[in-house]
């Protein structure tokens, strides 16, 4: 992908858990439907409505995915810096605390898609508990590649038609430096299935 939508992109997976989950997929559906200067333009509104402050790299990872397209750059530069990621307080699982899943179906519904798929190592899933005592939510771990903004709304159209309103799909490309929110939840993680370049693990075996 171009290297503005593959800043966009990282940036947007750096900010899961942070940004509310109802717009980090629709952000995201915008970056794989090629819409972005409309998110150039939602994405900081949206920092700033949210009081979220980026990192150094994430400041620059925002400039550089929403200037081309148009963004408001008095918008991006007021957004607030920080030293360091804030802590998260979720919990993960392989399986759901509540006992309340889309269980087999998504797990065979996504080992069909993804199964030997080119590009495509593993496909993992775990169950993120918030501390604030929300329902548990299914995460999607996928290792990738390329096409990594593509993958993530096919993935997230798909399991959108399971019945996940706000679906949380994480489509890393490998060797990432991934921020704490990411690494614990694929310590918790079970393999659903493996794609055609499944020689490059998320967690060890």
């Amino acid at each position: 992908m171009p290297d503005t939508d593959w800043a966009c992109h990282e940036l947007l997976l750096r900010l899961a858990g942070r940004l509310p989950d109802d717009v980090l997929w629709r952000f995201r559906d915008w970056l794989a439907g090629e819409a972005q200067p409309v998110l150039a333009r939602a994405l900081p509104r949206a920092l700033l409505h949210d009081r979220i402050g980026l990192t150094d790299l994430e400041q620059r990872l925002l400039a550089e995915a929403v200037l081309q397209h148009g963004a408001d750059r008095a918008a991006v530069s007021s957004v607030r810096g920080l030293d360091e990621l804030p802590h998260h307080d979720y919990t993960f699982s392989p399986e759901s605390p509540d006992r309340v899943s889309m269980g087999d179906s998504a797990t065979v519904v996504l080992g069909a898609t993804m199964r030997g798929r080119h590009a495509v190592g593993e496909v993992r899933s775990c169950w993120r508990q918030s501390g604030r005592g929300a329902v548990a939510r299914r995460m999607i771990l996928v290792t990738a590649s390329s096409g990594h903004s593509r993958l993530t709304g096919e993935l997230q159209r798909v399991l959108r038609a399971l019945g996940e309103h706000d679906p949380a799909v994480e489509v890393l490309a490998p060797g990432m430096d991934l921020p704490p929110y990411h690494r614990a939840a694929l310590a918790a993680s079970e393999l659903v299935c493996a794609g055609a370049d499944a020689d490059g693990h998320l967690v060890p075996s």
